[in-house]
């Protein structure tokens, strides 16, 4: 992120109040009446978020995620604007010396704002997405306190929500520019206030008579990657009466690892500022030899450069300084011939988009670097490499996007338009889109020069399901344009460095890296001329994920299903009626109807079931007892359903398809479809399918042809690998194995390895496992595992039930290590059941430990011919000390699958009633499963609140009344 030289945010001690009930004028509330404490009117305000989140804080109204509260708070439509017209008020000190300057800072406000500071008076205009920045100098108190006040006003079109509720409500909210979920849609119920407050990041700043503006950042390279430019121009103020005589520099530095610092470039200019003028210098290009590339998750490493900026003024010393981080790499994309869809490369490599569909993080606006980093290491954790901001959301902070620049995740980022509230909603909604075109386009710039320099940012588009008016698309197709450089397709086609053919630095446009379209379904996306060609949205049968019909176009930036969360969370987020499951009602045709309670209805269920089309998975189970067992059953649905979608998709990589994006990956409220972790932050297994079928290297199942895939996404040629493929009943044998060894693959295919022969084989079982590995021959190190629950056409997974009976032993080894609150466990949970006799091996796992953390499965189970390397990557992790380590046996005298198995953390001290669970908390593997001698090796990590000892439970099909599996004592 950005940081300004001596910026200090002003994110505490606020207080807020609603405006009808104060008495004073914002030049009182700053000069001779200011608020003294949280006394009535006034109350502790959260700033960054929103007024109705402050309201939530002081439990003025109830918390609208929890049950039906969110129908006991009254809405903006019924009470007026007035009702959430709010005043917030702080007090801040800044000590100025001479010729230095205040700016007061505010990074986003919702919708428009009277600023008092000291007794004066600024307006700021409206816009939610626009930054405001205030020379204060003149009005602060250098050498006492300082009295700020802001009275925030609604969006001025907040419009009322129909009684069917609707996509975006009465759509009137998109007459402004601001945020359109707000008014609800089928995933959301709608937010009261409309997201009125200040809702990002306020600061004051002070430099000297020169400041930095909006440095841009652009990489361009040459021979072939090896080396790289960094173009930079910057804008200048020099805000004193005089010419400034100054000396520019720019330092580049990199930590290529722990501990080594390395200094790459320095380079200083002199040049001279006209008094009260703004001028804009480009920087001499930099060059680097051999640059470290930033490359999205799976692909590389994510390396950053930290770019440090900085200003001395003759007679004044260092004026401003303004550092960012940044990454080399390069994005193209373009429609491809094969498939019709946006194909796109990073630094030259093509690269497969998997990933999902964003909202933002919290509904209340109540956003945070802490939170953003767990929602944005879930994303990378399951292997994603993708995010689309849509637009109907935000335009993401920078907090977002450097966890997405961190982690490898490329965004997709709209503009504030949607189909269902600019042109394309029930009833027909403002053709014209928001009112104020000049604002939307002001709006737009600011956001562009707010997020250009992050190398997470991959594109920018128009609008979700719709393009923008005439004049805002085609002004926004001018101003985005691309540099000559970045229309290349061919990287060695282009001259770079001094040789551009046009006299422009890239850094000087606008953007010019990144391509701009239109709207979500135009231009390689879904049928790419604005049909509504995206979707289905419902539960779908595994195997049609896999069908030549399934989904017709090349790249489909809107696909979902279910989302059911844990029972725990039902119960944290809903009252005992809301624990009720839904009524199975059968229908003539021989389908299943499900009908939820009326909570879960209003947080938007997605049934199991679609009559006509998909018999009710959950039934496949057998009947649903209670809350928990539906839950369970639930996530047995949520890893099928999306790795098949995801593994449907990846086989047809590049033959039919060249990216997916999943709608949606989480939820900003406690919503119940359309997510792979809720909104309390504890993730369902679809998380964990997901995880699974994006790894870079992985082998699958064709579920529509029964073919053993493997596919590999890396740039890496693959050779000398092998499959391992088992079948286990239900009864702990194993009546299938084959081995296909001296495998080759080439990098960026998908490669048909053998037909999975067991189901056409003599008398095969009714429900079965699977489990698949993929290995190096030469150290039998496991690439890619994967486990399949399977039954015969037209069966079901009844027999499971019974299955549940089996005690199936485990022995959990653990080793755990404690950094100020953060925990993290290493675990090898061993299935300790009787190995069958024709996979007895001379080389047994000892019970050592080893401190590694890869995430790679011990390799086991490669049939009588390799039994001396059975457990060989077992026995060298178990062969060191055993210092420190914790092991836990669960008896079981049953030989079989242990199956299904979720490890969770609680409080070991807590008071009835109450949710245990500490969260969030990231886990290398979920939701597994373990043949007979198999261990799985999981990494757990953690934060503890203060006060708190953690206890790791372990759940599972054959262990439903959870067992502990660790404790600190």
């Amino acid at each position: 992120m950005a940081e300004q030289h001596r910026k200090r945010t002003l994110d505490s001690g606020w207080f807020a109040a609603r405006s009808t009930e104060v008495q004073f004028t914002g030049t009182q509330l700053t000069t001779t009446h200011p608020p003294t404490g949280p006394t009535s009117p006034w109350m502790e305000a959260l700033v960054p978020a929103t007024v109705l989140a402050t309201l939530v804080k002081n439990k003025v109204v109830p918390d609208p995620f929890y049950g039906l509260q969110n129908e006991h708070i009254i809405d903006i439509a019924d009470s007026g604007r007035d009702y959430y017209t709010f005043w917030f008020f702080t007090t801040f000190d800044c000590k100025l010396s001479s010729n230095e300057h205040c700016d007061l800072n505010f990074r986003g406000i919702n919708y428009s704002a009277d600023v008092y500071l000291n007794g004066h008076e600024i307006i700021l205009p409206k816009g939610m997405f626009r930054r405001h920045s205030i020379d204060v100098t003149d009005i602060v108190h250098a050498d006492g306190t300082n009295l700020l006040a802001v009275l925030v006003h609604p969006p001025d079109h907040p419009g009322r929500i129909p009684p069917q509720g609707g996509q975006g409500g009465d759509h009137e909210i998109g007459k402004d520019v601001a945020t359109q979920y707000v008014e609800g849609w089928d995933w959301m119920a709608p937010i009261r206030d409309r997201n009125t407050g200040i809702w990002d990041e306020v600061s004051i700043s002070v430099t000297g008579p020169v400041k930095i503006i909006d440095p841009h950042l652009v990489s361009t390279f040459s021979d072939d990657y090896k080396k790289a430019y960094l173009h930079t121009t910057i804008e200048l103020q020099n805000r004193s009466s005089w010419t400034a005589e100054c000396s520019l520099s720019v330092q580049v530095t990199i930590e290529p690892e722990d501990s080594i610092f390395l200094v790459e470039h320095l380079q200083s200019q002199n040049l001279s500022i006209p008094a009260n003028s703004r001028v804009q210098y480009t920087f001499p290009e930099l060059i680097f030899s051999k640059p470290y590339l930033w490359w999205p998750n799976g692909m590389g490493k994510q390396s950053l450069y930290n770019v440090v900026i900085s200003i001395d003024v003759k007679g004044f010393g260092e004026s401003d300084s303004w550092s960012h981080h940044f990454g080399f790499r390069k994005i193209e994309s373009h429609i491809d011939d094969a498939t019709g869809g946006r194909l796109f490369k990073v630094n030259g490599e093509p690269i497969f988009i998997r990933g999902g569909n964003w909202i933002l993080s919290d509904g209340l606006l109540r956003l945070s670097k802490k939170r953003y980093s767990t929602d944005i290491k879930f994303h990378a954790d399951m292997n994603f490499n993708m995010i689309r901001c849509w637009g109907g959301g935000l335009a993401e902070r920078p907090e977002f996007y450097y966890y997405c620049d961190y982690y490898g995740l490329l965004v997709w980022q709209e503009f504030w338009i949607t189909g269902d509230v600019d042109g394309r909603g029930d009833p027909v909604s403002n053709p014209d889109g928001p009112l104020d075109h000049d604002l939307f386009l002001f709006c737009a710039r600011d956001t562009v020069k707010l997020l250009r320099n992050h190398p997470s940012l991959a594109l920018w588009v128009g609008g979700n399901e719709q393009i923008p008016p005439a004049d805002i698309n085609a002004a926004l197709k001018y101003d985005l344009r691309l540099h000559p450089y970045f229309e290349s397709k061919d990287e060695s086609s282009k001259p770079v460095g001094d040789l551009f053919p046009t006299p422009s630095d890239p850094s000087q446009y606008l953007d010019g890296t990144r391509i701009y379209i239109q709207g979500s379904m135009w231009d390689g996306f879904a049928n790419g001329m604005g049909d509504f060609t995206d979707g289905p949205y419902e539960i779908q049968n595994p195997e049609n994920f896999f069908k030549d019909d399934y989904y017709n176009y090349g790249f489909n930036p809107e696909v979902g299903s279910v989302g059911m969360p844990v029972a725990a969370t039902i119960r944290a987020t809903m009252p005992p009626e809301g624990w009720q499951i839904p009524l199975f009602k059968k229908l003539s045709n021989g389908y299943v109807e499900e009908v939820p309670n009326a909570i879960w209805e209003y947080h938007k269920y997605i049934p199991y079931s679609k009559p006509t089309k998909v018999h009710d998975q959950i039934q496949l189970y057998g009947d649903a007892k209670d809350l928990d067992d539906f839950c369970l059953k639930a996530q047995l649905v949520n890893y099928i359903q999306y790795r098949a979608l995801l593994e449907g998709w990846t086989s047809r990589m590049w033959s039919k398809y060249t990216g997916v994006l999943i709608w949606k990956t989480q939820n900003p409220w406690t919503g119940l479809r359309g997510q792979f972790y809720d909104h309390l932050l504890d993730q369902t297994a679809g998380f964990y399918g997901c995880r699974c079928a994006a790894e870079p290297i992985h082998v699958q199942l064709n579920l529509a042809t029964y073919l053993i895939e493997v596919v590999n996404t890396t740039s890496e040629k693959l050779s000398n690998v092998a499959i391992e493929t088992s079948v286990w009943d239900l009864e702990g044998t194993r009546p299938y194995y084959s081995l296909n060894e001296n495998l080759s693959l080439l990098p960026k295919k998908v490669a048909p390895i053998v037909e999975m022969k067991y189901p056409k084989s003599k008398d095969p079982k009714p429900v079965y496992f699977l489990l698949l590995k993929f290995y190096n021959m030469s150290d039998k190190s496991v690439i890619s595992r994967n486990f399949y629950w399977l039954h015969l056409s037209g069966g079901d997974y009844k027999l499971l039930e019974p299955y549940r009976e089996k005690k199936i032993p485990l022995k959990i080894t653990s080793k755990v290590s404690i950094e100020e609150s953060v925990y993290n466990i290493q675990m090898h949970v061993t299935n300790s059941s009787e190995i069958p006799e024709s996979r007895s091996s001379t080389v047994k796992p000892s019970d050592g430990f080893c401190g590694t953390q890869s995430l790679e499965t011990p390799h086991c189970s490669v049939g009588k011919e390799h039994e001396t390397v059975l457990f060989k990557g077992i026995h060298e992790c178990f062969s060191g000390k055993s210092d420190g380590l914790k092991v836990t046996e669960i008896k079981g005298s049953d030989v079989g699958v242990a199956f299904f198995l979720q490890i969770s953390v609680h409080k070991k001290d807590y008071k009835e009633g109450e949710d245990t669970r500490i969260l969030p908390v990231h886990y290398s593997d979920n939701y597994f499963s373990l043949v007979p001698g198999e261990t799985m090796p999981i990494n757990i990590s953690f934060e503890v609140p203060q006060g708190v000892t953690p206890q790791v439970i372990l759940h599972g099909w054959n262990y439903n009344g959870g067992e502990l599996i660790y404790e600190v004592v």
